[in-house]
């Protein structure tokens, strides 16, 4: 049983709908590997257990009579601790949320419910989802699967260790500035951001509306292109005979290549080789104009941010910790003349991008441009702490300005990703081609 652990959500479900695995088995030996695993309170803030145990069997009893919900009917499934659980108490990293009990499902854990996924328990996460990094002091901070003294990166950080580690088949975040695809970067897992407004976000705690999207954190392309429909209740796109033989891909220059530290340069560098080996044609992009939307990235996040939780920041401020109280008290600095102007700013760039970038079936770039962070070096310099969150953040932000949907895949080289992204609401299209770069980059 313990090779369940491992093995894809994808995988699993064929198993449960071949007969050879049993539901409630399967949960119980993830709820058995949680408890006893070194980092399970830093992964887990929290486990449903009995919720586990009785969707399990509901999905071995609909097995046995031959009427599964869905592919992933029965494939347990870790939640981001912003997600709200009926009953469970949902903090999203926050004292300030601290005893928060939600009385209904978060809108996207419902469909899943709906679709037979099997909810193990929440993840921990950076405070409020604004930070790129992972560290929590507040809460916990989860480690990176490959360097444990590193941060896991952020905000997702638990979704993404509760996979990595073989804690959960997939893992549910959010991803407002990068934070599904950072620690899905940073972990060897697949990562998808959606489109804003392609998973419901009722009952899901915010942080910039305008920006926050829903998205899962997996072991392959085909479980997120199911995650994706178990959540929004549609098709699942097709990754049937995807190839790169004839695809057209640009690689994001201007900023996207900056700063780039040699190991996630070196594993892009090699990736692009793969890709055109695979059949594709990569040239380079520039688009000058990404500096000038990167720069709105205060008046616009931090500006909706702090409206959206002035208040509530305001009568507690000493229960933040304080780099992220820090960054939402800078939203107070703009006017709600510099907010229209930067979004009107910003809405112009993202017509200019889709021109520009229309000929191209993805534009690709280095989902980060760090290794993870020294987690004890985050606990004693606040300066290295606010360069490294800004930098990890750069590449993928650029895709939630540009609204675009975007998917990182592991490139072979530890905490290494390749980011590709699309037009928006092309998540279908994305993810095929994703399927086939996932099958160039494993060609080693």
């Amino acid at each position: 049983m313990q090779n369940w652990l491992s093995m894809t959500a994808a995988d699993l479900g064929r198993g449960i709908e071949k007969g050879e695995i049993d539901p409630v088995a399967l949960a119980e030996t993830y709820l058995d590997a949680i408890e006893g695993h070194e980092f399970r309170d830093r992964i887990y803030a929290r486990l449903t257990r009995e919720r586990a145990l009785a969707e399990a069997q509901a999905a071995a009893d609909r097995a046995k009579a031959g009427l599964r919900l869905s592919p992933l009917d029965g494939v347990p499934i870790s939640w981001k601790d912003l997600f709200d659980t009926a009953g469970v108490v949902t903090e999203a990293g926050s004292a300030l949320l601290r005893g928060r009990v939600p009385d209904s499902d978060a809108r996207v854990l419902e469909s899943a419910t709906q679709a037979g996924l099997v909810c193990l328990g929440k993840t921990h996460m950076s405070e409020l989802a604004f930070s790129g990094l992972g560290y929590n002091p507040i809460t916990q901070t989860s480690p990176c699967v490959n360097d444990h003294a590193a941060v896991a990166g952020g905000s997702s950080s638990g979704a993404a260790t509760s996979v990595a580690f073989g804690l959960a088949a997939a893992g549910i975040g959010s991803d407002t500035g990068g934070s599904v695809r950072v620690p899905a970067a940073w972990n060897d897992l697949v990562g998808l951001k959606t489109t804003s407004d392609v998973l419901s976000l009722e009952g899901v705690v915010p942080l910039i509306y305008s920006f926050d999207t829903v998205g899962p954190l997996t072991r392959s392309v085909e479980d997120a292109a199911l995650l994706l429909s178990a959540m929004g209740g549609g098709k699942v796109p097709d990754l049937r005979g995807a190839s790169l033989e004839g695809r057209r891909f640009a690689i994001m220059g201007s900023v996207a290549l900056d700063n780039v530290e040699d190991q996630p340069r070196a594993a892009f560098e090699a990736s692009v080789e793969r890709l055109k080996a695979a059949g594709a044609t990569v040239e380079t992009l520039e688009f000058p104009e990404i500096a000038e939307a990167l720069s709105l990235t205060a008046v616009l996040y931090c500006g909706e941010a702090y409206g959206i939780w002035r208040d509530k920041i305001e009568e507690n401020p000493k229960l933040m910790f304080s780099e992220i109280r820090t960054r939402f008290r800078a939203g107070a600095e703009f006017s709600a003349a510099d907010f229209t102007s930067g979004w009107l700013r910003l809405k112009a760039i993202r017509k200019a991008y889709q021109a520009v970038s229309a000929g191209y079936d993805a534009v690709i770039l280095p989902s980060s441009p760090l290794m993870p962070s020294n987690l004890e070096r985050l606990q004693n310099d606040g300066d290295y702490y606010v360069k490294a969150n800004l930098l990890a953040l750069r590449n993928t932000r650029m895709g939630n300005l540009l609204g675009l949907c975007s998917l990182t895949l592991p490139t072979g080289t530890p905490s290494c990703g390749l980011m590709m992204q699309v037009q928006p609401n092309c998540e279908a299209a994305l993810l095929r081609l994703g399927a086939a770069a996932e099958a160039a980059l494993s060609n080693t």
